[in-house]
């Protein structure tokens, strides 16, 4: 498969790739690579270059012009929404007079979700092909006078291509929740430690002495009243922070409409009303705690609803993995485990690229040690432990 023989085009919109040819490149690898999530972003407002995430997908095709590849790309003129901040970069650029924005962007926007960045057909998942997208994209960058090229929350296997070709590498950390085989939440708590495991209770018993019960709602089920209620909690998390979230109602509605299977909406209720809400987003193996929200202020209800529940859901669903968002070290005695996430950038500038290449190399010392400290705070039982 010569590599000659392939053509790359930059696309303004998702909607000039054909629905079903996106969905077969990108699996079943994550909910938020499907055309339906990224197609909805465009549609309702989202991603526009009025909220400086214009669009610029690459595609792939070969001779026959068949669709081999696809790289999610946008122009991005701030840094609002992605989760691995640079704005101390950004500040830097500023600061000497030189323009960070644009820069070109490779994620799942507003989304802390590892998974594929480079979309291709499984007979032509080589690293030839690999390093020729990377080639192409910094070409395109450098006509385009474009910073700088992020790709945020790759796998493993694409961030080591990446470095491997010239793209630095950064290390970050979330939390994340493993199915251990767990028959039930009591199941789950008995590989606790007792102290860690009576304080779980403690705070679930709270909850349900307040008179607050819970209501799971399958996406298709979710109907526009529900929609309404779930976006003024959402709005209201922002709020309370002096800011506006990102997403606009309809972007809910229409993912209720054409995602619907990927879909998890949890209530909590008091007295017949709707108090608080959660949506998830799930594939065949994992949950995605995505956005929550409530009027007032409960004990104990926004772990109860967007961990305990969703720890629940798994286990009874069979799901092998819990990914709660990004951040948040109260997660982890709460039995939500460090993990490793990675990041890759090419920098344009060659004074500004050997300045942050030095900052990562520190920035990695730091992260690995602290994965490992927060490792140490699991509240999981040591072996000479015993259940109560």
């Amino acid at each position: 498969m010569a590599t000659e023989s392939y053509q790359f085009r930059f696309l303004s919109s998702i909607s000039e790739v054909d629905r079903a040819d996106w969905n077969q490149l990108a699996g079943n690898a994550s909910p938020f690579l499907k055309h339906e999530f990224l197609l909805a972003l465009e549609v309702t407002g989202c991603t526009t270059a009025a909220t400086g995430w214009q669009p610029h997908h690459l595609v792939i095709t070969n001779e026959d012009s068949l669709l081999i590849g696809v790289v999610p790309l946008y122009r991005k003129t701030n840094s609002y929404g992605e989760y691995v901040f640079d704005w101390s970069w950004a500040d830097a650029y500023r600061t000497n007079g030189v323009p960070y924005y644009p820069k070109y962007l490779t994620a799942v926007p507003f989304t802390p979700s590892t998974g594929p960045r480079f979309l291709i057909r499984e007979e032509y998942r080589q690293p030839q092909l690999m390093h020729r997208i990377i080639d192409t994209v910094r070409e395109h960058a450098l006509e385009q006078q474009v910073s700088s090229w992020h790709v945020l929350f790759p796998t493993e296997t694409e961030s080591r291509l990446m470095a491997d070709h010239g793209m630095l590498q950064r290390e970050g950390c979330q939390f994340h929740w493993f199915n251990r085989g767990y028959a039930s939440f009591e199941d789950f708590l008995a590989a606790m430690s007792s102290r860690k495991r009576k304080n779980i209770r403690k705070e679930r018993l709270s909850v349900q002495e307040q008179g607050i019960s819970f209501a799971f709602i399958d996406g298709a089920a979710i109907t526009d009243k529900q929609w309404k209620h779930f976006y003024v909690f959402y709005q209201s998390t922002y709020l309370v922070r002096g800011m506006q979230g990102y997403l606009s109602q309809e972007l809910f509605q229409q993912l209720g409409r054409t995602m619907p299977e990927n879909l998890l909406l949890i209530e909590a209720r008091l007295d017949n009303q709707v108090i608080a809400g959660a949506l998830f987003f799930r594939d065949e193996r994992k949950l995605f705690g995505r956005y929550w929200g409530s009027l007032e202020e409960y004990q104990f209800l926004h772990f109860e609803t967007c961990f305990y529940q969703g720890i629940d859901y798994c286990i009874r669903n069979g799901l092998e993995e819990f990914d709660a968002g990004a951040q948040g070290e109260h997660k982890i005695q709460r039995g939500f485990e460090p993990i490793r996430t990675v990041s890759n950038h090419w920098i344009r500038h060659p004074a500004f690229a050997e300045a942050i290449e030095d900052f990562l190399v520190q920035e990695k010392d730091y992260m690995n040690r602290y994965r490992q400290q927060a490792g140490q705070l699991l509240p999981f039982k040591k072996h000479s432990e015993s259940a109560d």
